[in-house]
């Protein structure tokens, strides 16, 4: 399903409405999630969150095509569209903050290992007045990452 089902426009802006508060509640759950470092936790909306943005997006490029869309519908509704459009596109802002901090922390976890197995592998394994550091030959380096990112 790509299109709203909707009779008329009074309908179709009811609907538009009703999917828009939905996908907000839905972006919202998520960012919380992942405020609360639990980003495995939001994987169960991705896909009811995917659905409901394509339908919106389908629809917000429809109505741009053809205004006569939502003719019809009452003042108050198409009030209350433009009110939930303007709170999803803050949620929307506020996650896309979220996702690009957890983004920069989880390069800083990656790089600060690398740079650690980095740093162990060229340590020296000799002491004393005349050590010399021993050249080690290039080999694998094993790295585990839990995924919770």
């Amino acid at each position: 399903m790509t299109e709203l089902a909707a009779r008329n426009g009074a309908e179709r802006a009811q609907a538009l409405l009703k999917l828009t508060q939905r996908l907000t509640d839905l972006i919202r759950q998520e960012t919380s999630l992942f405020k609360d470092r639990r980003p495995h936790d939001a994987l169960p909306l991705q896909d009811e969150k995917s659905k409901l943005a394509n339908i919106y997006r389908t629809e917000v490029s429809r109505a741009r095509q053809e205004p006569s869309r939502f003719a019809g519908a009452p003042t108050t509704i198409k009030s209350s569209l433009r009110q939930a459009t303007e709170l999803f596109h803050k949620a929307l802002a506020e996650n896309g903050h979220t996702v690009a901090a957890m983004k920069e922390i989880t390069e800083g976890v990656v790089k600060a290992i690398a740079d650690e197995a980095s740093r162990q592998k060229t340590a020296g394994g000799a002491y004393g007045p005349g050590a010399t550091q021993q050249a080690n030959a290039p080999s694998g380096m094993n790295l585990a990452i839990n995924q919770t990112i």
